[in-house]
């Protein structure tokens, strides 16, 4: 329970998975329901753990009541805008380890907090870049032993056990931070998404290292759109954020860095910031972080 709270408290919908990882079987009326064909809305359904992560919440009451009714299963959190998340699930009994290698040369996943899975896998959780759709599960594969677990999704959650192995699921890393998912990743999830529908997901290939070169516009007015939505106070820290974003697009090759440069400045005047010196100095820092020159 507490660390449902402290996950609540991130604005990380959490809900209870049974002892088997999967969703909690559904009551009767709305059971009744599915096999009559006539579902409802499972996001609207006011049942108490029925839908999977569509019961996720971050209300304190509920998330008590939900441990209440499944003491002994699995505390999981909803991935994906609801949540702000995207994570890296790797699995090393599948290929996983080889995968990640592959993915941290090409930039698509920089160092963040992590979970040590109860099956001696890793979760890299990384900040969804708000603004697209991110699908996850059997619509993407990013190499042999790697799913995205993001919009649609959700993964176990410390301090849940593995039901097989008795091992729990930990932090392995208490003092790091969430990272923003790098565009490059995001860009290689939406291109393979394209090549590989979700009806043919078992077939899915991994991306061409090309792949990440695709919708560099829509990266950009995520960022924009987080330029945009920033208070007063955190205008600073936004930009130099969104600064590292579009650096790694320009790593990645996907504009200039002069192109980049004049896309975030022109939307801290969309958003109507002052033109103040630390606007172009976050900018340049952002872009330093990533060994990215203007």
């Amino acid at each position: 329970m507490a660390a449902a709270l402290r996950y609540a408290a991130n604005g990380w919908p959490v809900f209870w998975l049974g002892r088997t990882k999967r969703p909690v079987a559904l009551c009767g009326p709305c059971d009744a329901a599915r096999k009559a064909r006539t579902p409802h809305d499972p996001q609207a359904c006011p049942c108490l753990t029925c839908h999977g992560f569509y019961a996720a919440s971050t209300d304190p009451d509920r998330i008590a009541a939900m441990l209440a009714a499944v003491p002994r299963g699995l505390l999981a959190i909803r991935t994906g805008t609801a949540s702000g998340l995207v994570v890296i699930d790797i699995d090393p009994a599948h290929g996983g380890t080889a995968s990640l290698e592959a993915l941290i040369s090409r930039g698509l996943t920089p160092p963040t907090r992590y979970v040590r899975t109860g099956s001696g896998g890793l979760h890299l959780y990384y900040r969804h870049p708000g603004g697209i759709r991110i699908p996850s599960d059997q619509g993407i594969r990013l190499g042999p032993g790697i799913d995205v677990k993001a919009d649609g999704g959700y993964v176990v959650a410390p301090p849940s056990r593995h039901p097989v192995t008795g091992r729990p699921y930990t932090w392995a890393d208490k003092g790091a931070r969430i990272e923003e998912a790098a565009p490059a990743l995001v860009s290689a999830c939406l291109t393979e998404i394209r090549r590989h529908p979700p009806q043919h997901a078992g077939h899915a290939t991994p991306p061409r290292s090309g792949g990440a070169a695709s919708y560099p516009d829509r990266l950009m007015d995520a960022l924009a759109a987080r330029i945009h939505q920033a208070p007063n106070g955190r205008r600073r820290v936004t930009l130099f954020g969104c600064a590292r974003g579009a650096a790694r697009m320009v790593a990645a090759g996907q504009m200039t860095s002069t192109q980049a440069y004049d896309r975030l400045v022109a939307a801290c005047d969309a958003a109507g910031w002052p033109w103040a010196k630390s606007t172009p100095n976050a900018i340049r820092e952002g872009f330093a972080a990533e060994g990215v020159t203007l």
